[in-house]
């Protein structure tokens, strides 16, 4: 295990400059809304403003009078003949979910699409869709998931008690002798609120049907291009080289964009119908109200210590909300959290349960580490576990971390770790602050009345999962007559640097020069199969498939090179951009090699094809590659106005090596602003009625420059068992960043009983928390 954090030589490794930031810094980029098709039209969507309701009636004549509308279709159009929407990454066994293009019947949420407006522009459609007319017969919302199970009321008729289905791994209650018998036991339920993954671009299509050949062609802002293109051959029944999926440049996606949703479905339904390009683009409200929300759960924790403060058993109790319309699966993340509480943690017994139900909400999407919930329950847990024995919190996870030399090992429900530092990582992070010099910092400052706070966050995460979808990627490599080299990838890139990435492992795998290498990415048409970017599997599979890929083709160019030398294949050594006889120097470049592979065929090695392009794929064979971090945030508690300032905040990563530390280390930086937005700020909150009553960014608050301090990053470095020693690094900032704020206000707060159980932190929320201890005239805690 070595510290890292300065250059490595060689392309990976390096600190190389992205390679698109060109392109997008100056406005070049292009994405789904800077596409235009011959004769395209516009569509727009009429959106249900009630939560729950049957539809009575829809008069749309009066938007086909107007002028520039070229259709408006209702249920009853498009929803016909269509097989049920399904997902690659629906989990086979778990109820089904019911997904209509539009709704039919009945209305599940406010923004639930009931009619879809086709014209010449987005300006027409929307003037129509003022024109459409919807009776609604208003039912009873099921707006509490938290109660959903007891309400008389269903948001599916055939899901009965809302239930969106469940797991469990051994029961709890088995573990009461345990906690019986410890020394220290402490109990909390913790609710996180809904919010939102709000790219910086929000969902936009634009679907194109050939009649003529029978093939649909989609221009889209997605992670996944592969998953696209099989989610509307299925939808359309058609077969999957039949449909071409189109990515560009996206906007952000973090897991809202991992698959299609029922818009997409609409577009491409109504674009085989019309028999002409149709494009849609979400508005921010659209996103905020109807694109999906995530995070909305609650857990019924519980850990047992014995007298010295070891953790005996930890058990949970976990229930989300899928809303009405989950996308994909609704029980994959809800597992993970169950499967993976007792994180980086030497826990002996463990229990869980998992429970999943609808509601007249929006629909659950991923989001960015959507198994979060493990960690922000645990570690809120650990601090307050803490407080009640009489010990510091780092201390007390100190004596319950799992070390470097204690991998590989299995967490009581089975998860298999291998190859994390969590204690190094903890002990580099609080090393970072001077975690001494700032206790005794706080100490001053509370003589004269400020309240700083310092919290702490460990957890280990799962990247790379070899589950079918997501188990194998696939590269091309094409070497050019000239020696230039195109490599075609899956992509989905979103804003994570895949270009940058696929160029340095190419040219890195190869061994020629960065700037001959480009990259062409997110085109079903030329790409091979891949997964797409979620899970945090993009790194190190692509550095697994262009290796594969890059291995056949330097094969065939050492080969061309001794023959043509005249040497053996063994005495060639391939090394920046050029082929050298090892004894005698002489060599050829890649150009070279290049001109002998495509023009001068006769001059091949007997039995050898022409060209230089080849296809390799890998297969993660290991069920999951597992990183893992600290996150540590200090804060001051204005306990007048709940106001929090963040002071430090620190990471301390094991993603093994870096590809780019400037894209690793940007990862983090934005994974980390999410957490904090979601600890304080984000709040995706619903009415008691089932209104949504943050669908602006007036109302939904979001981090800024001003809010969000500089964040310093520590590295330490232990390789996986994948390709390159690789690990993820896309969603552990997200993970990290929340329990750690949340810690950090309840250290500040401690003076005053204060035990967090709900989120956002508002300065209203610190302010109600603080009055509702009682104080003495001397500012203490009363008994």
């Amino acid at each position: 295990m070595t510290a890292t954090g300065v250059p490595v030589t060689g392309a990976v490794g390096s600190r190389v400059p992205r390679v698109e930031d060109a392109r997008l810094l100056t406005g070049a980029g292009v994405y789904v809304d800077d596409v235009t098709r011959p004769g395209m039209a516009h569509a727009c969507f009429v959106r249900s403003p009630l939560p729950r309701a049957t539809i009575t009636g829809v008069d749309v004549r009066d938007a086909l009078e107007l002028d520039g509308v070229l259709a408006v279709y209702t249920a009853a159009d498009l929803n016909g003949g269509v097989a049920e929407i399904s997902y690659a990454l629906d989990t086979p066994g778990f109820p089904e979910v019911s997904r209509p293009p539009l709704a039919e019947g009945e209305v599940r949420f406010v923004g639930d699409p009931v009619v879809m407006v086709i014209a010449q522009d987005r300006y027409i459609a929307e003037d129509a869709a003022e024109l459409v007319v919807v009776d609604y017969e208003p039912l009873p919302p099921v707006v509490d998931y938290a109660t959903a199970a007891d309400s008389p009321e269903l948001v599916h008729a055939a899901h009965t008690g809302n239930s969106a289905g469940g797991l469990g791994g051994r029961p709890p209650a088995d573990l009461a002798p345990v906690f019986d018998e410890a020394a220290h036991t402490v109990r909390r339920t913790i609710h996180q609120q809904a919010y939102s993954p709000v790219p910086l671009e929000t969902r936009g299509i634009i679907a194109e049907w050939s009649s003529g050949v029978g093939e649909l062609t989609v221009w889209t802002s997605t992670q996944s291009p592969h998953e696209v293109r099989g989610f509307f051959a299925r939808l359309l029944g058609v077969d999957e080289h039949r449909v071409r999926a189109i990515v560009r440049d996206t906007g952000g996606g973090f897991g809202q964009k991992v698959a299609p949703q029922r818009e997409d479905s609409c577009v491409a339904l109504a674009a085989r119908k019309l028999g002409t390009a149709i494009k849609w683009i979400e508005d921010r409200q659209e996103n905020l109200m109807s694109a999906g929300m995530a995070r909305h759960e609650h857990g019924e924790v519980a850990m047992a210590f014995d007298a010295e403060g070891t953790i005996l058993a930890a058990t949970i109790d976990h229930v989300q909300n899928v809303g009405a319309y989950p996308i994909p699966s609704p029980l994959t993340a809800s597992i993970a959290v169950g499967m993976l509480f007792p994180g980086p943690y030497r826990v002996p017994q463990a229990g869980f349960s998992t429970a999943s139900y609808y509601s007249n909400t929006v629909g659950r999407v991923a989001y960015r580490g959507p198994w979060q919930f493990e960690s922000l329950s645990r570690e809120l847990l650990l601090d307050a576990a803490a407080r009640q024995i009489g010990i510091d919190p780092a201390e007390l996870r100190r004596r319950n971390m799992l070390r470097h030399d204690e991998m590989p090992t299995f967490n009581p429900n089975g998860m298999p770790y291998s190859d994390a530092t969590p204690l190094e990582c903890f002990e580099q992070a609080l090393s970072m602050l001077d975690y001494d010099a700032f206790r005794a910092e706080q100490a001053a400052a509370r003589a004269e009345g400020r309240y700083l706070g310092v919290g702490t966050c460990t957890y280990i995460e799962p990247t790379t999962g070899a589950t079918p979808f997501l188990s194998t990627e696939g590269a091309t490599i094409r070497i050019a007559p000239t020696g230039k080299v195109n490599v075609h990838l899956s992509g989905g890139s979103a804003g994570n640097s895949l270009e940058t990435t696929a160029i340095q492992l190419t040219a890195d795998a190869l061994g020629i020069d960065i700037a001959d290498v480009q990259t062409l990415q997110g085109d079903t048409a030329v790409a091979p199969m891949g997964g797409g970017t979620n899970g945090s599997r993009s790194g190190s599979m692509a550095a697994g498939a262009i290796a594969a890929t890059a291995e056949i083709l330097r094969e065939r160019i050492i080969a061309i090179a001794a023959h043509h030398l005249g040497v053996a294949a063994e005495e060639i050594d391939f090394a920046g951009g050029r082929a050298s006889v090892r004894e005698t120097g002489k060599s050829l470049t890649l150009a070279e090699i290049a001109r002998i592979a495509y023009f001068q065929t006769e001059a091949l090695p007997p039995g050898m094809s022409p060209g230089l392009e080849a296809t390799g794929r890998h297969r993660a064979d290991q069920m999951m590659i597992w990183a893992n971090a600290t996150h540590v945030c200090t804060c001051e508690v204005d306990i007048a106005t709940g106001a929090v300032t963040l002071r430090r905040y620190i990471v301390s990563e094991d993603v093994g090596p870096m590809i780019n530390p400037n894209v690793v280390e940007g990862q983090i930086y934005g994974g980390t602003v999410q957490g904090i937005g979601g600890a304080l700020y984000e709040h995706l909150a619903y009415d008691d009625d089932g209104n949504p009553v943050a669908t602006t960014f007036l109302d939904y608050l979001m981090p800024t420059a001003a809010e969000v301090p500089h964040i310093e990053i520590g590295h330490i470095e232990t390789r996986s068992s994948g390709p390159g020693g690789f690990k993820g690094v896309g969603e552990g900032g997200a993970i990290g960043s929340t329990p750690a704020v949340l810690n950090a206000v309840a250290d500040a707060l401690a003076p005053f009983g204060v035990e967090i159980d709900r989120l956002p932190l508002s300065p209203a929320r610190i302010v109600e928390m603080i009055a509702a201890v009682p104080i003495t005239h001397t500012g203490e805690v009363t008994a």
